[in-house]
């Protein structure tokens, strides 16, 4: 059984399907991998840190997606991993650079499918906000006001599912 974050490919579903729940198909690791070592040599972890950067949090490939890609382009022989302080550093070789670059032209950006329609909504980054406001609340504000935050929250939760269930009459946002 994969572990969290560790699917691979669907037949013909592309980054847009990935993009839904912060994946991508494993295909896609192994090109945002290749690009951004063609960059710069980076850990493991700085290539997660990266791909999350690049797609603006909306991709996040797990340990379990990341390493074996880079062991399977390390078997390859398109890149080397050097042990540097402990940490495992992965470069580019010659053969890897080569490879890059023949298919600049011809492979797709595996960062594309994160951009549009879904960038213009940041719901992240309002849930985020939501969560900061909730934990100001529930830290400083009165038991009156607890109160009031739980029964906002449960309408906000129970106006969402409504919105996705195509319910009779879509909420309306409130008046500010």
């Amino acid at each position: 059984m994969p572990m969290h974050g560790e699917h691979g490919g669907h037949g013909g579903r592309g980054p847009e399907r990935g993009s839904r729940r912060g994946r991508a198909p494993r295909g896609d690791v192994r090109a945002a991998v290749l690009m951004l070592l063609a960059e710069e040599p980076m850990h493991g972890y700085q290539l997660m840190q990266a791909i999350a950067d690049r797609s603006d949090g909306r991709w996040t490939p797990s340990p379990g997606a990341i390493y074996p890609t880079i062991n399977q382009l390390e078997d390859e022989g398109l890149v080397t991993v050097t042990a540097e302080a402990g940490r495992k550093l992965v470069t580019l070789t010659d053969a890897g650079r080569e490879y890059v670059e023949g298919r600049r032209e011809t492979t797709a950006d595996p960062f594309a499918g994160f951009a549009g329609a879904e960038a213009a909504t940041d719901l992240r980054g309002l849930l985020e906000e939501l969560h900061s406001a909730t934990r100001q609340v529930a830290r400083s504000g009165s038991e009156e006001q607890r109160t009031a935050a739980a029964k906002i929250l449960t309408d906000a939760r129970r106006a969402l599912y409504l919105l996705l269930a195509d319910g009779p009459e879509a909420p309306k946002a409130p008046e500010a």
